[in-house]
């Protein structure tokens, strides 16, 4: 079985996986790719051995997401959960010239995974490191933003649409294009709107999911 769940912002992926296994009675159960804590969005779920087996090739799907990037404050997560590690001037900005930068990023690039991600670098997931102070080499990894839409700006935010491959991480796209602007940056907001043919509008809430288990087990 494969299931959509709209993810909650504060859940970590597995905290949704060990819910599901709750509430399904099912042990086997796994998520085709990692939304981080703080992001919200489509997660899809493979449950039962059918569905897991089914993970490796959803995993490929490319995703789309909407983002808010907050300028001139830089985290050690390239998000809003993380420690303020460095802080610059807020550039002038004017829709031309970020939809030029924009368009710069919209091709096959190489991105360097961010130190706190799920990754792992000899067999380590990348975060433990990172929570360890120890910052490690990672090479970086060919991924394709497909599209990159400005949707509004205001001083200090810039939100944003992106479709990309597997394997982007948008934290580190948008501290990249904050940099590329002439400052720092780090994501305040990041929901999942799409994997593939998976949108956010026919995913379920973890509340709708238990109410669908328990009706179907009385």
């Amino acid at each position: 079985m494969i299931v959509t769940v709209d993810k909650p912002r504060g859940w970590t992926s597995f905290d949704v996986v060990k819910k599901i296994r709750a509430i399904s009675g099912e042990r086997k159960v796994g998520h085709a790719g990692t939304l981080d804590p703080f992001a919200q969005g489509v997660l899809v779920l493979g449950i039962g051995r059918k569905g897991t087996k089914q993970l490796g090739r959803l995993a490929l799907l490319e995703k789309e997401y909407e983002a808010r990037l907050r300028l001139g404050i830089g985290t050690d997560t390239l998000d809003c959960d993380g420690k303020v590690i460095s802080r610059m001037p807020l550039p002038q900005l004017c829709e031309k010239d970020i939809k030029e930068v924009f368009r710069s990023f919209t091709r096959t690039v190489m991105q360097t995974p961010p130190m706190f991600s799920a990754k792992k670098v000899a067999g380590t997931r990348l975060y433990k490191l990172a929570r360890q102070n120890i910052e490690v080499d990672r090479a970086p990894v060919a991924i394709e933003i497909k599209s990159l839409t400005l949707n509004s700006f205001s001083e200090d935010t810039i939100d944003f649409s992106v479709t990309c491959s597997k394997g982007t991480y948008v934290r580190q796209l948008g501290a990249d294009l904050a940099l590329a602007l002439g400052t720092v940056g780090h994501l305040v907001a990041l929901k999942r709107m799409r994997v593939g043919h998976f949108t956010l509008e026919e995913s379920k809430g973890l509340e709708e999911l238990s109410k669908k288990w328990l009706s179907t087990a009385e």
